[in-house]
């Protein structure tokens, strides 16, 4: 199944938990208020991502004649994307990421570590990744996602809320409804929206890799950029906050076995597969 699809069907599955909610509390009002505001504070964060995020991580821009520049504006005259503004992140660790609201208003950051460490092949194939998720509109689809889970979740809340001052009653008040019932919902419908929604996080960096292949012409440089800033961000992690985790190319904390259910970011050894399975 193709990614884009996977993430049609999981923003579908974000509209159905919301629903079925709406369905068990029985009030329209309460479900349409949560989603208003929830759209409302993912739309702010939409809108002005690039300039909290950027200015949250001292990045600095820079212009022609500095490399990272000049490797932007290669690939988005090979991707046919507007030029983003370009900057530059004063840390250690490598790691990069896009922002923005659309093509138009882009900007790619990547830190002084990521420009020591890599190779102009694998440089390349970071940025590309970056432009993948420009060229995908990626902000958008997170921000769709991210208002649907925080809708879940403030109804969740506002359910347990009432549940627990004799509050709720549920569609035709009916109070002798089953307590437990009530809090599995209370408990899983917010569990599964935060699932879901890093789910398509996961489903969305898969085809930015594959964008990104196809933008620098072959998956190797990246393949290789990411087995290298897997590799040393962990003996030298970013200071990110979690918020903006999800940005980044390599997500700045990392999670095996159970955990990996909670991350972001599909694991390095998968994304590298699904790159190299697509060369042969």
């Amino acid at each position: 199944m193709g990614n884009a699809i996977k993430t049609v069907l999981l923003l579908g599955l974000l509209s159905g938990v919301l629903l079925a909610l709406g369905e068990v509390i029985g009030g329209s009002n309460g479900l349409m208020i949560a989603f208003v505001f929830a759209a409302i504070m993912n739309f702010g964060s939409y809108w002005f991502s690039d300039k909290l995020v950027l200015r949250m991580y001292r990045a600095q821009e820079v212009g022609a004649g500095h490399r990272l520049f000049a490797t932007v504006e290669r690939l988005t005259r090979q991707a046919n994307l507007p030029m983003p503004r370009v900057y530059v992140i004063p840390d250690a660790s490598p790691n990069a990421f896009a922002t923005g609201r659309n093509p138009e208003h882009a900007a790619v950051a990547a830190t002084e570590g990521l420009l020591l460490m890599l190779s102009e092949a694998e440089l390349e194939g970071v940025i590309a990744h970056e432009l993948a998720h420009v060229k995908h509109r990626d902000i958008l689809i997170s921000s769709v996602a991210a208002t649907l889970a925080a809708a879940i979740m403030m109804v969740g809340r506002m359910m347990g809320y009432a549940a627990m001052f004799g509050g709720y009653g549920g569609r035709d008040d009916r109070r002798d409804g089953n307590p437990l019932a009530l809090l599995a919902m209370v408990i899983l419908a917010p569990l599964a929206a935060m699932l879901i929604q890093l789910w398509i996080s996961r489903t969305r960096e898969f085809s930015a890799d594959a964008g990104g292949a196809q933008i620098a012409g072959n998956p190797y440089g990246l393949a290789d950029a990411l087995r290298k800033i897997d590799a040393v961000s962990k003996r030298v992690p970013l200071n990110a906050n979690p918020a903006t985790a999800h940005m980044f190319i390599i997500k700045p904390f990392s999670g095996r076995g159970l955990m990996s259910l909670f991350s972001s970011h599909p694991s390095t050894e998968a994304r590298i597969q699904a790159l190299l399975g697509t060369s042969r």
